[in-house]
This record gives C-alpha cells, structure tokens and sequence, in this order.
C-alpha cells in the first residue's frame, strides 16, 4: 500500500524499496510515533510500469476499492440489467462482466455472471452483496 499511498497523497512514484518506509508507517510497525511529526525518506523510482499496474491492482483488491463476485443467476432476459440495476443504485461502477453458461452439473437454465466493480471500500461492497441477496440473487463467492 506504501506504493498506492505515494501515488494518490504525494503525486510520486517509488520503486518497492524506495515505498518501505511509507509502508512501514502505515502498517504500524513504527513504534512510538502516535502524535508526532515523521518523515520517510522516499527514494528510488525505479519500477517498470506492468509491475505498477500490478502493485496498483493489488492494492486496490487489498483495500475494497475493486471487487469480484460471481452470481448464479436464471438463463433468460432481464437477469443482467436487474443485477446492473442494484449495483447502479448502490453508486457502484461494473468494469468487468463475464457471462457463463451453465456446465453440465447445473440446472439447463442457471448461468454465472462474473462481475468486477469499482467500490468505495469493503463496507460498500458487502451493502452491494446484501442487496443482491435481499432481492434473492444467489451469491456463489466473492474474492478481494
């Protein structure tokens, strides 16, 4: 997260090395700074720019900001813009839709939709998954 931090709060870019300090504070492994003024030398900007989409993916995961869940779901019209519909409302953003056909140990007519959204945080996704329930959406797994 010391990475993301940098990008979001400070505007820099920082090799993984050069983040530790950053990351250090945030996760609490200082001891004794509570209440003071602390400065993390930053170094290093160094890091190839895949392994920043990937640092940046993970840490998104990692704080509920992207969120994956797979719904099973009847086979016929109105199913997609239903889900859309609850999450929409929610204020959520769907970036990422997979729709699979049901195999051969389910029901003719039950598919999957595999959804990735955008969200505000963990709490926001669980208000997401509790109404998709509430409205008798079967929720197969959900992974951050």
């Amino acid at each position: 997260l010391g990475i993301l931090t940098l990008l979001e709060q400070q505007k820099l870019i920082a090799e993984g090395a050069g983040a530790v300090p950053v990351a250090a504070v945030l996760a609490g492994k200082i001891p004794d700074i509570e209440g003071k003024n602390v400065c993390c030398l930053v170094s290093g900007g160094n890091i190839d720019v895949n392994i920043l989409s990937r640092v940046i993916n993970r840490a998104l995961l990692k704080t509920g900001r992207i969120s994956n869940l797979t719904i099973e779901l009847l086979d016929k019209p109105g199913q997609l813009r239903d889900v859309s519909t609850i999450i929409a409302d929610l204020g959520a953003n769907v970036i990422r839709v997979r729709h699979n056909q049901g195999g051969e140990g389910t029901d003719i007519n039950d598919c999957y939709l595999k959804l990735t959204m955008e969200t505000r945080d963990f709490e926001h996704f669980y208000a997401i998954k509790n109404a998709l329930i509430e409205h008798g959406y079967n929720i197969l797994s959900t992974v951050q």
